[in-house]
């Protein structure tokens, strides 16, 4: 085994403290080059995994992440299991006000795939952010 491919397999999703829990704020984290296995063709699916969320007290140590969404590429699953799979193990491993993960998979055979998981905090109100300060300044 090449030690990338060691270093991978032994690898697991950490987190850090969130030193600014008091506050709420959008993390957000795009993984462009991600693989796994269709489960029924064993063919390769691609895809840009996006995450977004709100910490509470812990957020995700990126490389970490990066080994753990690589466990993915030898794993025969669908688009909805992966992307509710790392939704459910971010929710299990930060516990985040709120989180969504979106799946955005490379068409394969004319079809094109977006799956969308979302979790909140039960009576998490997203914070509200004037339209004003979205727009983009030149």
């Amino acid at each position: 085994m090449k030690y990338g491919e060691k270093i991978i397999q032994e690898s697991r999703l950490e987190s850090w403290p969130n030193k600014n829990h008091k506050r709420d704020y959008l993390v957000e984290i795009t993984l462009p080059e991600f693989t796994c296995l269709c489960p029924r063709s064993g063919y390769p699916d691609f895809a840009a995994i996006r995450i977004k969320y709100i910490p509470d007290k812990k957020i995700a140590e990126l490389k970490s992440l990066k080994l753990y969404i690589n466990k993915f590429r030898d794993v025969s699953i669908s688009h909805e299991e992966v992307t509710n799979k790392i939704l459910d193990d971010f929710v299990n491993l930060l516990r985040p006000k709120w989180i969504e993960v979106i799946g955005d998979f490379n068409p394969r055979g004319n079809v094109k795939a977006v799956i969308t998981a979302r979790h909140a905090r039960k009576n998490f109100k997203f914070p509200v952010v004037p339209e004003k300060c979205m727009k983009k300044t030149r």
